[in-house]
C-alpha cells in the first residue's frame, strides 16, 4: 500500500526537499504541494491524502486553522496530519493536538524520523515525542480543563469527558496507558492480554471518545483529568 502524502510549507526549498525524500521510499508518495494552509485544505480535498505534512507557521491561513478545517470536514476523516514546527516546545503544537493532529515533528528531524513520523500517523498510532516533549504537552494540556467551545469533533471538553462514563474498567486502564505513550505491544506485555486485545480494546475506546487516533485519546486523557502529568 503506498501512504499518499500532501506538503504543506510556505518556503519551497524544504517543500523540494520532503519531496525527494517521501518520492524515494517505495512504499510513499508526494501527491501535492500547497504554500499555505488555505491552499492545503483545497488540496486534501481535492486529492485525499493519507498523511498531512503541515507546517505551523505559514501567511495568510496557518497551519493550526487549516488542520481545524480538515479533521472538521467528515469527508476527510481518514486524513493524518502531522504539524512540522521549529521549535518543538511551542503552545500551537498542543493547540493543533486539541484541533485534531495526530502529532508533530521538529524541522530538524533527521529523514529517517521524518519518514518514520509519517507510517506512524498514518498507521493510526500518536506521534509525541520525544518523551520531554510529550512531557511539556502534557502540563499544556492539565493546566486546566476548557471547556471553550466545539473541538475537531464538534464538541467541547465537558463533553469529552463525560463519555469517560461510558468506558469500561479495561478501556480506562488501556486509556490511562496509552496517554503514557505505550505501545500495543508493551500494553498487551503490562496487562498479560494479546496485542489483538489491546487493539480491540483501542479501537473501541476510540470509537466511544469520537477520537480519530491514539494522539486524540492522549489528550482528552489529560483534559478530562484521567491522567495527570509527572511534577519532574
Amino acid at each position: 500500500m503506498t501512504i499518499r502524502v500532501l506538503l504543506a510549507d510556505d518556503q519551497a526549498l524544504l517543500r523540494s526537499a520532503f519531496r525527494i525524500l517521501v518520492d524515494s521510499e517505495p512504499d510513499m508518495e508526494v501527491v501535492g504541494e500547497a504554500p499555505d494552509g488555505a491552499r492545503a485544505v483545497e488540496l486534501a480535498r481535492a486529492e485525499r491524502p493519507d498523511v498531512v505534512l503541515m507546517d505551523i507557521r505559514m501567511p495568510g491561513t496557518d497551519g493550526l486553522a487549516a488542520t481545524r478545517a480538515i479533521t472538521a470536514d467528515p469527508g476527510l476523516s481518514g486524513v493524518r496530519i502531522v504539524m512540522l514546527t521549529t521549535f518543538e516546545v511551542d503552545e500551537y503544537v498542543v493547540q493543533s493536538l486539541r484541533a485534531g493532529a495526530s502529532g508533530f515533528l521538529g524541522k530538524g528531524a533527521e529523514p529517517e524520523e521524518l519518514l518514520g513520523a509519517i507510517r506512524v500517523a498514518h498507521a493510526g498510532e500518536a506521534l509525541l515525542s520525544p518523551a520531554a516533549t510529550k512531557g511539556l504537552i502534557a502540563s499544556f494540556l492539565a493546566q486546566g480543563p476548557r471547556d471553550d467551545g466545539a473541538d475537531a469533533a464538534g464538541e467541547g471538553v465537558r463533553a469529552r469527558s463525560e463519555r469517560l462514563a461510558a468506558l469500561t474498567a479495561r478501556e480506562r486502564e488501556v486509556l490511562v496507558l496509552v496517554a503514557g505513550g505505550l505501545s500495543n505491544d508493551e500494553i498487551a506485555r503490562r496487562l498479560d492480554v494479546s496485542p489483538l486485545t489491546v487493539k480491540t480494546h483501542v479501537n473501541r475506546t476510540m470509537a466511544k471518545l469520537g477520537a480519530r487516533d491514539r494522539a486524540q485519546l492522549v489528550v482528552t486523557a489529560y483534559e478530562s483529568g484521567l491522567v495527570r502529568p509527572r511534577v519532574e
